[in-house]
């Protein structure tokens, strides 16, 4: 008897609310913890990282920003994170040429906007969000677990 991966959905009502569920996987995240964050232009993806990097003790000061045009952030914390945009590569190959594998070999945590571009280069054992706008502040979070280290931090979270 298989059993299916852990799945979480969360419903936010507001930015703060987000950088809150944020913080809660900022604080479970373990190291080589690699997370595919999906949604559309404006779901909120890069505020669940400002959450994620809080909840990770990033330094007081530290400004998380979207990726989109340098492709890599890198945070201090805890953890250290490894934020990356996908939205401007042509092609999978250019997210490895830019050393994705020794990201997620580091012992930090990788988290990647647009992932689902780059699904091919994924770790089996991943935490995949979906991101769904819902309304002018409100969004839908589904979280998978897709190996057993993405199960431990859905499970940390509850």
């Amino acid at each position: 008897m298989s059993t299916s991966p852990p799945s979480s959905i969360v419903e936010t009502q507001s930015v703060d609310e987000t950088l809150a569920l944020g913080e809660r996987i900022g604080r479970a995240l373990l190291p080589g913890t690699v997370i595919a964050l999906v949604g559309t232009l404006g779901s909120g993806k890069t505020h669940l990282v400002k959450g994620i990097a809080r909840g990770n003790a990033a330094p007081a000061g530290v400004e998380v920003t979207s990726p989109t045009f340098v492709l890599i952030n890198e945070y201090p914390g805890r953890l250290r994170l490894y934020h990356i945009d996908v939205y401007r590569l042509r092609s999978p190959a250019e997210l490895a040429a830019l050393g994705f594998d020794e990201m997620t070999d580091a012992g930090g945590a990788v988290l990647v906007e647009w992932a689902d571009r780059v699904s091919e280069l994924l770790p089996d054992d991943h935490l995949h969000i979906e991101i769904e706008i819902t309304g002018a502040a409100t969004r839908r979070f589904t979280l998978d677990g897709s190996g057993s280290e993405a199960a431990g931090v859905l499970r940390t979270l509850g």
